[in-house]
């Protein structure tokens, strides 16, 4: 084999970069290095250095121990890492050791360190690969050219495919041919619109786009969490609706999305819901949101969202998120009176009304660009409140109703209704003493006021 090194000397340097000589790295480079192998960190770390972008930090991000998300090649083979990094007092996890791949931890730092591989069988879904020495081979086996910059512990780059200057100017070119690159694994064409979206500039490359054109009826191949994974990356890009366009252009929602449909007001509310948690408000508790985008996108009730859940291999907490903004219980609107407002607050929770605020607001935003500036006020004054919302909770539950002879069955739901009712309607004021109280004159009424309630 021709090594890189040989056929292709470095490209650049990469200047100090505080995750390169950070202890924790250093300490793994010494490591994976004593048998005299040549390591070189790989992927995003690489490609944002270069972009002078700041690293995605994991842990805890505010510190200023955070370190990013670092990945590391090397030709040794799986086993010999995990020997190489024991020795050194190194914690591994096998994480992916089918694929070549184990994880280096210290303290809260971790490092994906994958040997070089090359491609023997692929089937659209997953590769069956063989170990190799050989860079140009590993780098070839790669999806994007930007993805398959390399640079040594001392900085020196390797771009076998011209990645820098396409990074430069916002090129987002698939290694050789597209078609080809798709047809390997089928998820590449999603990454395309993932990295178009975070690194791309008009217009998109022809080859690619006709090639996800081509094999966007393979998608529905891939397991629903893989499809999710990077379809929730995509609606956290910096512009998801443009994004969006151009994927429904060529077809590819039809195949995995199909609750968007064919009108352009879904497209115009996730444009305009992007645009709230970005830059047109300043509120804490309002952050971009993947699910949140989502229900912006589609248009569907709650079994449609059900459906779509299911598909996608959704958390239970996310199903029952995305049913209830399909299908809002309560459509929060800015002149609600004060009672309805902490009725909604209280009844489906702050994110709840806050997610179906944003929805809302965004949903006028796209038919209506320029609202009144009483109604802009008015939707910062109604988010303002769901994030110092307190909450409350009320102090009865089924068991004193039984307490008071009532037997188990619908009536104890409907009492319970009755009185928490009234505790709302009295702005919550009302304490367990009270709401006992109310209680017990409610139940003697019975069911239709026939002083049949169970109580004595």
């Amino acid at each position: 084999m021709v090594s890189l090194t040989a056929a292709h000397g470095p490209t650049g340097k990469l200047s100090p970069q505080p995750w390169m000589e950070a202890p924790e790295t250093r300490a793994v480079i010494a490591a994976l290095t004593a048998a005299g192998a040549d390591v070189r960190f790989v992927g995003g770390c690489v490609r944002d250095a270069l972009a002078h972008r700041p690293p995605v930090l994991i842990g805890e991000a505010a510190s200023e121990k955070a370190m990013p998300d670092i990945d590391i090649a090397t030709p040794d083979p799986p086993d010999t890492v995990t020997v190489l990094l024991q020795d050194a007092g190194i914690k591994v996890i096998p994480t992916g050791i089918k694929h070549g791949t184990v994880t280096a931890v210290i303290g809260k730092s971790t490092f994906e360190i994958t040997t070089l591989r090359r491609d023997v069988d692929t089937d659209g879904r997953r590769a069956v690969v063989a170990f190799t020495d050989d860079w140009l081979v590993d780098a070839g086996r790669r999806d994007f050219t930007i993805n398959t910059l390399s640079a040594t512990p001392d900085g020196d780059v390797y771009d076998p495919y011209d990645g820098i200057s396409d990074l430069a100017h916002g090129r987002i070119r698939f290694v050789g041919q597209a078609d080809e690159r798709i047809t390997e694994d089928v998820l590449r064409l999603l990454r395309f619109f993932r990295f178009f979206g975070a690194y791309g500039r008009p217009p998109a490359d022809p080859d690619a786009m006709a090639a996800c054109r081509k094999h966007a009826d393979k998608l529905p191949n891939l397991s629903g969490e893989r499809v999710r994974a990077e379809m929730f990356k995509i609606l956290l890009s910096p512009d998801p609706a443009e994004l969006a366009v151009m994927m429904r252009g060529i077809g590819v929602f039809e195949h995995i999305l199909p609750e968007v449909g064919d009108e352009a007001g879904d497209i115009g509310r996730l444009r305009m819901i992007a645009w709230l948690e970005t830059r047109a408000i300043k509120i804490e508790t309002v952050t971009p949101d993947p699910l949140r985008r989502l229900a912006a996108l589609i248009d569907t009730d709650g079994k449609g969202a059900g459906r779509l859940a299911e598909r996608w291999r959704l958390s239970n907490a996310e199903t029952l998120r995305l049913g209830t903004l399909a299908a809002p219980p309560v459509v929060p609107d800015p002149e609600m009176d004060e009672d309805d407002r902490r009725r909604a607050l209280h009844r489906l929770g702050s994110e709840a009304v806050r997610d179906l605020a944003l929805l809302a607001w965004a949903g006028e935003l796209a038919i209506t660009p320029r609202l009144p500036r009483l109604r802009t006020d008015g939707w910062i004054a109604l988010l303002e409140s769901c994030a110092g919302w307190q909450g409350v909770t009320f102090p009865l539950t089924g068991a004193d109703v039984q307490a008071l002879g009532i037997e188990e069955g619908p009536r104890i739901g409907e009492l319970l209704a009755t009185i928490e009712d009234w505790w709302e309607l009295g702005g919550y004021a009302a304490g367990r003493a009270d709401c006992l109280e109310q209680l017990k004159t409610i139940a003697r009424s019975g069911p239709g006021g026939d002083q049949s309630g169970g109580i004595t």
